[in-house]
């Protein structure tokens, strides 16, 4: 696939969270691991969504649900707001994003700090906590 990224990384899926998606590299920042699973959210890859939570985790999501979601909302937009750790030589990591979304005919933004950790080497998605 040669369209740009969902990510809006302004390069190619193929050549940003593609190969991500398809097991074929792994994120080696937090923000690379938010923005792949953002292009997850948008593009209905729940697995990839599963699989990027903490082990201890996986079995409470429910897949369903989760590609019910992805069919229900059109991804817009991405902007990284803050960040704090999350490098290559970090454990943890703090990425704030507002990602623009529209459902039901109506736009909203959503914006979020999400907590990302390393778990046997990977970047996994803790949890987020939500602006309203």
């Amino acid at each position: 696939m040669s369209r740009p990224c969902p990510c809006a990384s302004k390069k190619t899926y193929d050549r940003c969270c593609g190969p991500f998606h398809a097991g074929a590299a792994l994120p080696e920042t937090a923000e690379l691991l938010m923005r792949s699973r953002y292009a997850a959210y948008a593009i209905g890859k729940v697995d990839y969504l599963i699989a990027t939570r903490p082990e201890a985790k996986r079995a409470e999501e429910n897949r369903d649900e989760l590609l019910q979601y992805c069919r229900s909302v059109s991804f817009v937009g991405l902007k990284i707001a803050a960040k704090e750790k999350g490098g290559k030589g970090d454990d943890t990591g703090i990425v704030t994003f507002h990602a623009s979304i529209q459902a039901n005919g109506r736009r909203s933004l959503h914006i979020e700090t999400s907590t990302f950790v390393r778990e046997n080497g990977k970047w996994v998605y803790v949890d987020g906590v939500i602006k309203e």
